[in-house]
């Protein structure tokens, strides 16, 4: 052992570079695999995200508005709650903008909205005593309305006539969100605005947020808040659990997108480090020699290795620990956002823990190989002539040397693909990283393209009107009709149908007549027929998947009691509702109930068209009597989904450079004999500079024109297949532009030449003596 100890401190004063950069390498994979941790737990469930930055309510208890406010501040001290917000008064009213008009909930807020269930302001500003009417919408909620902050919303305000509340600010809370004709959004307002806007008796109310010690116990909590309060002083009831499901419903697609992406940053990472640790235990070769001539065991030797390079190991995951722990939180943009916010989730102990030891265990795993070959080394070195030496040089490079072609690119790449086997291998791991960032670049285009491109992957119709206040479907048909931007006008109506053998309901619109037949865009299969003696209609990937049906079947559906049988010939991509939904024509459900009407219109405007200046027109020239809302894309949070995907990117990236260094410094080490010959016959050291810097750029635009256009074709894949599992239906992927390619491959390039000028001028500078003690 004390050998061992010996030959380990020896080698770590000789080679400190090298175990520098083993430290520093293990350091850079175990910050990736933490950032990418971050930004799984950041993104995958952001109903868990807001709620620990909010500190959320488990419980919402809404009472009547003649309920005395001093009960419901006993709720605060029933057993189990640890923190409480409220009561806030509240007025349930019908609010409007020039472009829609929706039910909101004002909720009376102060200033400081207090620490428990704290609404997170993600746009503009939080209200102010400087602005008595202003308000802040629910982030759902501003949706619907369109609203922006500097927007006004008109509200009732009784005698005096309507008043406008200035938009100061949109927040997101875990509370459940707003949905159209079920459930009102949230604005908070100040109490002296709240005063201001007439509400009828019964839609006054008042709301308490509870916190709980154990948030399983929300049964327990309503239970004792209805014994308090009365049975028929509570209107409504709503918890964490329920928030959560909904919210969670609609980003299964991300979620499965994130896991990928996490697995193959780890399988990246993994050949990074098990990559560097062979390259060392691959130039230490004479070293093991002569330890095997004084007389080292192979066990020795393999104990030796392994214990040096899990030390290593220890120390860059430690490092790693420590570096995003102090300095995490401040990364620029998503990154430094979600390392801030993981902090306080849950399972984020475990994860700071489990990912430095698996990638600790991986490293000595790795080691162990590496080094049970080191053992297997014989005493004597194999005699460097006894090597079977590289290929000749072929015509083709003679030729280009006597075509006066710079020698630093002829032998270049001689030097970077002239050992096959070493040569596909570089290029292969530095291609993975590649590989997975064009993946990812291909999942933002998709987020990016398909919510705006319809009629290309999506639905046909831009804008979904509904009329109110007695204007009947005829007259909200002529006013839509009439708006030079809208080129076509659908009738349309949802109603909840029961399937064979189903509990739950699923969506059975109708849209368009057989005399105007709606545009589906169909992936698979074919659109209707326009004759409503087909009985033929289209459906979502989700709900082929739950009847466990394919195109080309037939499905008996049950609506109110009756039954409706439709030939399923077509399938569309189906943002909404998990793809559970079946479309046919209005004729075709008007069949089976000959007084159906159209309950909502779908609206398609001409390219180029603004939808929200021309929802906006439409509103105004319906007097407000029309709610016309944006139709629904891929997902609302694809803003926050860009972000780490880019993310998601610097972590790739931060792996790949890693991958980089280590097949730079193999490189390097195994053209020492060459380089030695190169000054031999007079190469002067820029020369030899470029032929290290072109063979490194060669290696690397090799990896990139593979790992992009295998990237193109498995994001085109991965998307399409994820699409089909979330329920939305494959036929969403949408590639990279060929500029952000040749953007990506080019950076990637020239990031390699960058990295190897400094290696390749200290190779270039050492002195004939040095290398051939290298090499003999």
């Amino acid at each position: 052992m004390r050998a061992t100890l010996r030959w380990a401190h020896a080698d770590l004063r000789t080679h400190r570079g090298e175990a520098l950069f083993l430290v520093l390498a293990t350091t850079g994979v175990v910050i990736a695999l933490l950032l990418a941790s971050a930004l799984f737990g950041y993104a995958a469930n952001p109903w868990q995200r807001v709620f620990t930055q909010t500190n959320g309510a488990h419980v919402w208890i809404h009472a009547r508005g003649d309920a005395d406010p001093a009960d419901l501040e006993r709720l605060r001290d029933l057993d189990g709650v640890t923190a409480a917000t409220g009561p806030h008064r509240t007025a349930h009213i019908t609010a409007r903008t020039d472009a829609a008009r929706a039910d909101v909930e004002l909720r009376a807020a102060d200033a400081d909205p207090g620490p428990t269930a704290r609404p997170q302001v993600v746009r503009g500003r939080w209200l102010d005593t400087g602005t008595p009417d202003g308000v802040v919408l629910q982030a759902g909620l501003a949706r619907a309305l369109w609203a922006e902050p500097g927007d006004t919303v008109t509200v009732p305000g009784g005698a005096e006539g309507p008043r406008e509340l200035t938009v100061l600010g949109i927040a997101d809370t875990a509370e459940r969100d707003h949905r159209a004709g079920d459930r009102p959004g949230v604005g908070w307002v100040l109490p002296g605005a709240l005063d201001r806007v007439t509400a009828p008796a019964d839609r006054l109310g008042q709301v308490v947020g509870l916190r709980l010690a154990d948030p399983d116990d929300t049964g327990y909590a309503v239970q004792r808040a209805v014994t308090l309060l009365g049975a028929d002083g509570v209107t409504e009831v709503s918890d964490w659990k329920q928030a959560r499901a909904e919210a969670q419903s609609d980003d299964r697609l991300l979620g499965l997108l994130l896991v990928t992406f996490g697995l193959g940053a780890l399988l990246a990472a993994a050949l990074a480090v098990a990559g560097a640790i062979s390259t060392r235990v691959r130039g230490h070769l004479r070293d093991i020699s002569v330890l095997k001539a004084v007389g080292f065991t192979p066990g020795q030797v393999v104990r030796i290795f392994l214990v040096q390079h899990v030390a290593f190991a220890l120390l860059g995951a430690a490092l790693a620990v420590a570096l995003l722990g102090t300095l995490g939180g401040r990364f620029p943009g998503r990154i430094g956002e979600a390392v801030s916010i993981w902090r306080d989730l849950p399972h984020h102990t475990a994860a700071t823990l489990a990912v430095p030891a698996a990638a600790v265990l991986f490293i000595g795993l790795a080691t162990s190989l590496a080094a049970w070959r080191a053992g297997r080394v014989p005493p004597v070195p194999v005699a460097r002539g006894a090597v079977p030496p590289a290929a000749g040089m072929s015509r083709a490079a003679r030729a280009a040397l006597g075509r006066r072609v710079p020698p630093a690119l002829v032998l270049g790449w001689r030097a970077a693909f002239a050992r096959r086997g070493r040569s596909l291998t570089a290029v292969a791991r530095l291609a993975l990283p590649l590989l997975l960032i064009t993946v990812a670049l291909s999942a933002w285009t998709t987020l990016d393209r398909v919510p705006s491109s319809a009629g290309d992957a999506g639905p046909a119709a831009t804008l979904s009107a509904r009329a109110t206040e007695g204007l009947d479907e005829r007259q909200a048909a002529r006013l839509l009709a009439d708006n030079p931007d809208v080129t076509a006008v659908y009738p349309g109506i949802e109603v909840a149908a029961l399937a064979p053998g189903q509990t739950g309901t699923i969506n059975l619109r109708g849209l368009g007549t057989d005399a105007r037949p709606y545009p589906f865009t169909v992936v698979e299969g074919r659109a209707p027929s326009p004759s409503a003696t087909d009985d033929e209609a289209v459906a979502g990937q989700g709900l082929l998947d739950l009847l466990d049906l394919e195109v080309g079947d037939w499905v008996r559906l049950t609506v109110e009691g009756h039954p409706q049988i439709l030939h399923i010939v077509g399938r569309t991509i189906e943002t909404e509702q998990g793809g559970r939904v079946v479309t046919t024509s209005l004729d075709t459900l008007a069949e089976r109930d000959p007084g159906l009407r159209p309950a909502f219109h779908q609206v398609q405007l001409r390219p180029g068209a603004d939808p929200k200046a021309v929802g906006a027109a439409l509103s105004r020239a319906s007097d407000g009597r029309l709610e016309i809302h944006e139709v629904g894309g891929l997902n609302e949070g694809r803003a926050v989904m860009r972000g780490v995907l880019a993310g998601l990117a610097a972590v790739l990236a931060l792996i790949g450079l890693t991958e980089l260094l280590t097949t730079i410094s193999a490189g390097v080490r195994d053209r020492e004999r060459d380089l030695l010959a190169l000054k031999a016959i007079g190469l002067t050291p820029r020369q030899i500079s470029g032929v290290i810097v072109t063979a490194t750029g060669l290696t690397a635009l090799a990896a990139a024109l593979t790992g992009t256009l295998l990237g193109t074709l498995v994001g085109r894949w991965l998307i399409n297949e994820h699409g089909r599992a979330s329920g939305i239906g494959a036929g969403i992927a949408q590639s990279p532009s060929t500029a952000v390619l040749l953007l990506l491959i080019a950076g990637a390039t020239a990031g390699a030449v960058a990295a190897s000028l400094l290696p390749a001028a200290r190779a270039a500078r050492r002195r004939p003596a040095d290398t051939l003690a290298a090499v003999v």
